[in-house]
């Protein structure tokens, strides 16, 4: 075989291998790295609870253990805000029956506003759960409070050049228990000036007396008519505290657990005045006042009182911020800020109250 004929095998040889790599006509085809074609699945939504407000009416003297009651609520149920509104006790619930306004808890220092002026339409039962006493407080910068004591503080506050104030008692029951101690104080000093010199010289406040019963009459607020030299009447007595420390003001009157929570220093009035004592309840309700609303109230021991509105929105979660309340652990929460809790606590109509409170509770 010569030399052409070979190379013309060798030739066609080269050209068969190459056909089986490749046709020569299209180049290989790439393979992607992922051919899936599949829709993406998307991450489930997180779906935030609802917010739940929980408004809370409630007096001025109850402003600081409520606090502790909201802080307890709020980590335990991270959902809930609780919205607190003080004032005075008759303002606050005036603010439910007159102004509509919704409330899911209300708390009172005098637990007879709330059948009184509540029953049947905006609530149906009443919880006891707290006590306190009236004292006069007053800071170190105070006239004659080096001197000032249980026996003379009706003196020292009709000095010249004293200034001392009181709630109004229209709006607040501290301001009206602080006429009563006035009139209480009569008897007990054996001194029959001590309201006039006190009150009805320095205000339109009248008292008269009917068969040793005392009547206090209060006038319209806007006819109360201190005399701004002598005498401070706010709507709380709360409002009070800021004449004390700014020096307006050298006394005032109020509830014993305010004068502890804020360091005041106070004067501890005699039992038989200061309405803390059951067992002093006849003498108490020899003096009543006579409220502009046409409203007359007894003299009878401080009784704290808490209900859920029949208007309330939220009636599960107050369910659980009156629990606490009334339950140790809030009773701890009033003992530690100088409020006596009532053990045990106290309902006038066990048949009307939420299942899940009547474990806590006795019937009157």
């Amino acid at each position: 075989m010569n030399k052409i004929a070979l190379l013309i095998i060798l030739l066609v040889a080269i050209s068969a291998v190459s056909g089986c790599i490749g046709d020569g006509d299209d180049p290989p085809t790439a393979i992607p790295e992922s051919t899936s074609t599949a829709t993406p699945v998307p991450e489930p939504e997180t779906i935030e609870p609802e917010t739940i407000k929980l408004k809370v009416l409630h007096a001025g003297s109850l402003t600081n253990p409520l606090a502790e009651v909201e802080e307890i609520i709020e980590e335990r149920y991270q959902n809930v805000d609780v919205q607190r509104e003080s004032a005075g006790s008759a303002k606050t619930v005036r603010k439910v029956t007159e102004l509509n306004k919704t409330a899911d808890v209300l708390g009172s220092a005098d637990y007879t506003l709330i059948p009184s002026m509540m029953y049947p339409d905006y609530a149906k039962w009443c919880v006891k759960f707290a006590r306190n006493q009236m004292v006069i407080a007053y800071l170190d910068h105070g006239k004659y409070s080096d001197e000032i004591n249980e026996t003379n503080w009706y003196e020292i506050l009709d000095r010249e050049g004293v200034k001392f104030g009181f709630s109004n008692p229209n709006d607040d029951p501290c301001g009206y228990r602080s006429q009563m101690v006035c009139q209480l104080a009569e008897s007990h000093y054996n001194d029959s000036n001590i309201f006039e010199d006190l009150i009805a010289n320095n205000t339109d406040i009248t008292v008269v007396e009917d068969n040793g019963t005392y009547t206090v009459k209060v006038p319209q607020s806007e006819d109360i008519s201190p005399n701004t030299e002598k005498v401070m009447v706010r709507s709380m007595e709360m409002e009070l505290i800021h004449g004390l420390e700014s020096g307006e003001i050298d006394y005032f009157f109020i509830y014993r657990s305010v004068a502890v929570q804020h360091n005041l220093s106070f004067i501890e009035l005699p039992t038989p005045i200061d309405l803390s004592d059951t067992s002093y309840a006849d003498v108490y309700g020899k003096v009543k006042v006579e409220l502009a609303t046409g409203t007359t109230v007894s003299g009878k021991p401080i009784v704290y009182g808490i209900t859920i509105p029949t208007n309330a929105g939220n009636e599960d979660m107050a369910i659980e911020f009156v629990k606490i309340v009334i339950s140790e652990e809030g009773q701890k929460i009033f003992t530690d800020l100088g409020q006596p809790p009532i053990v045990p606590v106290i309902v006038d109509y066990m048949d009307l109250v939420p299942e899940e409170l009547k474990p806590f509770l006795e019937a009157e």
